[in-house]
């Protein structure tokens, strides 16, 4: 709810000219009334109409510098002569009146190519960015011809006045690192995959990565979804990627190196998050050490997340580019208490972004983890992905632990359950499946429409075709060992969903009489992680959320100690690779700054964001119309399930060319300008 003078967004008119303000009725949308600490904003103008939250805006000047900005961004394919010509037409019509030269027939003329513009260009910058002019031009039509008729400027056109916008679209605002999609995708389409993948690396260094294991939360913003489907966006991403690496091109950075600055920076962690926290911090000229407990680089996505999604040798090109940028890497290396302290001496910053590498039990009675089959997520994924990915064996003792033979992970004959409803608890049962195991079953609380929104269809289909059992509104009430203390049997507790009398969130409620055993070798919990946040010097005192992460702002990432930065999931707990590297990329911004001035501060461009994506860029109500409906969305081809059960192949083999460009051209190109006067 904002508090505004006027306002036409969303359709939704709200006229408070000539109350008291204190009587001014508000509206319903999360508008950016004040834009930062220190600013209130006078006006709020963009694709779906203007709020002015201020008298004194000069509506017409406001109304040109939109205009403008189209010129500015440049961000019209040059496609159609309406959204070529037609918003420089809009600005130089609109400054003519601001400075007094205007004539009646420009407002007939700034309507019609304003009409023209929102029917006949082929893409939604320039179908949107007539309407808050439009919407002006209509409301405050007695502004306009006071102008045009006494020829004189409008009230603030000489004036210095800040204006501050921004490009976004539905689906970069969705996506957590605010990746420019619409452009990589324009780069797929155009054949120019150099362009596609510099799009990409702007916000996002791993495009290998995340053109493969990202839940995609970008599709479910797209426009194309209330047209017909969403665009396969995470399919198009890693073309790019694919097209540098396979021809064994040198590296496609979307920006040169600046010179050095002086100034230092320690990584704790190379996970995603550390990875793009050092590739940032080095573009802007800062010397980078980033330390590693495993013996590997890529953190738990190397470790945790198997071959079959994420080919080590593709993950490690990502590496590999922000090595490339002049980052420095020391692995083995377990950062104690006394390490930090040291740190803080030596360094002028220091980004904690270790992962959440503790498995958190499933509370069932008998729960020990001392038990003999009883086998944490994290540790059953290292034990599979350090062999299959870097060849490390298992030790005698390790196998003795784990009910092992080999030196590798071998189920063959054996019964793993796994309790969860995630991309781990994916994971694990997939691998068991690899892992020859004669039955995989995974315990879920929830039913199957949960479980695909916390991974992905793709996901949790694949794992049904391979063979894996899912047991929906159900948990491990207890575990029977034998004498030895070796698992023998799970008590499974059946729920049903029980909706609330009041309206609130349905209740899980035990089914009585419905509870069954299954016999089992292997009880694996992934039912959440935590971090080891060992390494914090108790005497800092730093404040940690109730989730016992560490607690920031959620906006600039600097934790209760001056110098001391933290994202990723042990700032929020686990998360999904692509909301790690958005954290780290916004972190790595601001810290760019604090080692140079020693102020925490966000850029324009990074509060723009904020105010967006509490705004909502994509609406979900909205008839898409201008568009053909009923093309249908291409697929990747998929590794044939009786292959690729037995074997640890990359099981989504990718686009073709034709199927690339046929998916890229569906994209409607949703760029939208969104600009505040503060």
């Amino acid at each position: 709810m904002s508090k505004v003078y006027f306002s036409t967004w969303n359709g939704e008119l709200v006229n408070n000219i000539g109350k008291p303000q204190e009587e001014w009725e508000e509206s319903a949308y999360n508008l950016p009334a004040q834009y930062d600490d220190h600013r209130d904003s006078k006006a709020f103008i963009g694709w779906d109409g203007v709020s002015l939250f201020n008298e004194d805006v000069d509506v017409i000047r406001l109304a040109m510098e939109y205009a403008a900005q189209y010129q500015v961004y440049s961000e019209a394919c040059g496609r159609c002569a309406p959204g070529r010509w037609g918003g420089r037409i809009l600005y130089d019509q609109l400054d003519k009146i601001a400075r007094g030269e205007g004539e009646i027939a420009d407002l007939d003329h700034l309507k019609e190519i304003g009409k023209s513009m929102q029917i006949t260009s082929k893409c939604e910058i320039g179908k949107t960015v007539p309407n808050p002019i439009l919407d002006l031009m209509t409301h405050f039509e007695e502004t306009f011809l006071e102008c045009i008729n006494e020829k004189k400027k409008s009230k603030h056109y000489d004036d210095s006045i800040g204006y501050i916008a921004k490009i976004t679209a539905p689906c970069t605002d969705a996506c957590p690192a605010h990746v420019d999609i619409p452009g990589y995708i324009e780069g797929v389409r155009d054949l120019r995959f150099d362009d596609s993948l510099e799009a990409t690396r702007q916000t996002m260094p791993l495009a290998h990565t995340c053109g493969r294991v990202c839940p995609h939360p970008c599709e479910d913003a797209c426009r194309r979804t209330n047209l017909d489907e969403p665009i396969s966006i995470m399919a198009l991403k890693r073309l790019g990627a694919d097209w540098e690496t396979d021809h064994e091109y040198e590296f496609f950075h979307p920006m040169e190196k600046k010179p050095p600055v002086d100034k230092k920076v320690a990584v704790i962690g190379a996970g995603p998050a550390g990875l793009t926290t050092a590739y940032y911090l080095a573009a802007e000229g800062v010397e980078v050490d980033v330390y590693e407990d495993l013996p590997v680089l890529g953190g738990e996505v190397a470790v945790g997340v198997p071959e079959y999604r994420m080919p080590v040798d593709k993950y490690n090109q990502d590496i590999e580019c922000v090595r490339d940028m002049g980052v420095n890497f020391i692995t083995n290396s377990r950062i104690s208490a006394d390490d930090m302290r040291r740190f803080e001496k030596e360094y002028d910053a220091t980004m904690v972004a270790v992962g959440t590498r503790i498995s958190k039990k499933v509370r069932c009675e008998n729960e020990r983890p001392e038990i003999k089959g009883y086998w944490g997520a994290i540790d059953f994924l290292d034990k599979v992905n350090l062999y299959e990915k870097y060849g490390y064996t298992i030790s005698k003792e390790e196998q003795e632990e784990n009910l092992l033979t080999t030196d590798y992970v071998d189920l063959t004959g054996k019964t793993v359950v796994c309790v969860g409803g995630g991309f781990t608890s994916m994971d694990v049962v997939r691998c068991a499946i690899r892992a020859n195991a004669k039955k995989v079953y995974m315990i879920y609380r929830r039913d199957e429409k949960t479980i695909i929104r916390n991974t992905t269809y793709e996901e949790y289909h694949e794992a049904v075709e391979e063979g894996v059992e899912f047991l929906f509104h159900s948990a491990v009430n207890k575990i029977t060992t034998d004498e030895n203390d070796v698992l023998t049997e799970l008590l499974i507790d059946k729920f049903e969903l029980v909706p609330d009398p009041n309206g609130g969130r349905a209740q899980l409620v035990k089914i009585e009489g419905e509870s069954y055993t299954i016999e089992a070798d292997y009880l694996v919990p992934a039912v959440s992680q935590s971090a080891d946040l060992d390494l914090l010097p108790e005497e800092w005192d730093i404040e940690m959320t109730s989730w016992a992460t560490i607690k920031t702002n959620g906006k600039d990432y600097m934790t209760s100690r001056k110098g001391i930065f933290a994202s990723g999931d042990c700032e929020y707990g686990p998360m999904t690779i692509v909301n790690a590297v958005g954290q780290a990329k916004r972190a790595a911004s601001v810290m760019s700054r604090y080692v140079q001035t020693g102020e925490v501060s966000l850029t324009d461009d990074e509060i723009m964001e904020d105010h967006l994506s509490k705004l909502k860029v994509y609406d979900k109500k909205e008839k898409v119309t201008g568009w053909l409906p009923g093309l249908p969305r291409e697929h990747s081809s998929v590794l044939d399930v009786e292959i690729r059960k037995h074997n640890n192949a990359e099981v989504n083999l990718g686009f073709t060319q034709e199927q690339a460009l046929t998916e890229s051209e569906r994209c409607m190109r949703c760029y939208y300008i969104a600009m505040v006067q503060a």
